[in-house]
């Protein structure tokens, strides 16, 4: 008798199947957005113990020293925005780019310049534990904090209770100032150990590699994307884009995302849909997770998710609105059921 095959690793299905889901470790991310409205993502490694091949933003887990916590994975407010999380993603975002966002005074009007060589050294020093990302931050200038004031909490995500390896994830969105364009400290290298070299593209290339298949991306970074692109990528792009439509678009998606109440949504996808035509699950992003049920805390439920779970990662992805992807469903099975009747 032949074994039934094994489901993708990636698949997402409903809490009623994981009573005890493995504890989400605290994480952070960063949606980059360069002087040009470009986004910077991170091609992990095929053998990173988490999305291995996929292609990323900037992030990692927390870490003692970026703040405390609370240690009861049940406390709604070791998942909400805080300085720790904050400070935890400026660190991975350096440890892992080089990337320093910090500035010389809290009122300083660019951010701090420092060499590629001392970046490196430190980022070293950081990852390996030799040093926090403070004390280094204090050696290269006596007053300089980190630009955690000028984070945009865009969704916090929560890994569904099925996947072995959990997170609880503070996304942020972060403008590079066009003054920025010479400043040493926002070009980008690779840390050769958890990624390849990191690249600046645009939302809608990201996007577009995505669905022919060239890349992988989970449903977050896909629907981050998809956010962000509808209002970066609009009408003109590129070199022949002026400072003034760059600037006015940057002040659109900010609004977007408070308006539409993005800083404060909390999103662990589950399935909703199985077994459509083209093979495709439909994700819901409407429940906060295992742990924040009751919290009062919600997702999306305007938006869906649609992928194709295969062994290397999710394919096929798409957003859509929910009440569309309902109704063209109800709309096929009725014409199913008609065609049966005919026959």
């Amino acid at each position: 008798m032949a074994s039934a095959p094994s489901k993708p690793k990636f698949e997402v299905r409903g809490y009623s199947e994981h009573k005890s889901p493995k504890p989400a470790s605290p994480s952070a991310s960063i949606v980059l957005v360069s002087p040009s409205n470009e986004i910077l993502l991170l091609h992990r490694v095929q053998t990173s113990s988490a999305f291995p091949s996929a292609h990323v933003f900037p992030g990692g887990n927390l870490e003692p020293s970026d703040g405390p916590l609370p240690l009861d994975p049940q406390d709604v407010d070791r998942h909400k925005d805080s300085i720790a999380y904050r400070t935890g993603a400026i660190r991975e975002l350096f440890e892992e780019t080089g990337i320093l966002l910090a500035r010389s005074s809290r009122d300083a009007g660019s951010l701090l310049a420092v060499s590629k060589e001392q970046r490196k050294s430190g980022r070293e020093a950081v990852h390996r534990g030799a040093v926090t990302l403070a004390e280094w931050l204090k050696g290269v200038s006596p007053s300089a904090m980190l630009d955690t004031n000028r984070l945009i909490p865009f969704t916090h995500w929560v890994t569904p209770p099925n996947v072995p390896k959990r997170f609880t994830t503070q996304m942020y969105l972060y403008f590079v100032d066009r003054a920025e364009s010479g400043n040493p400290s926002v070009h980008a290298t690779g840390d050769e150990v958890e990624t390849m070299a990191p690249e600046w593209r645009r939302a809608s290339d990201w996007l577009r590699r995505a669905r022919s298949g060239e890349i992988i991306l989970f449903p977050p970074q896909f629907l981050l994307l998809y956010l962000v692109s509808g209002v970066l990528d609009r009408g003109r792009v590129g070199p022949q884009e002026d400072e003034t439509a760059v600037v006015a678009k940057r002040d659109e998606l900010r609004r977007k995302i408070e308006t539409e109440g993005w800083t404060h949504k909390f999103i662990s996808p589950i399935g909703l849909q199985f077994g459509r035509e083209d093979g495709r699950t439909v994700l819901s992003l409407d429940k906060p997770g295992p742990e924040l049920r009751g919290s009062g805390l919600k997702g999306d439920s305007e938006y869906v998710v649609l992928v194709k779970f295969r062994k290397e990662g999710p394919r096929e992805l798409d957003v859509a609105f929910r009440k569309d992807v309902l109704r063209d469903e109800r709309e096929l099975k009725a014409q199913k059921q008609e065609r049966g009747g005919k026959l």
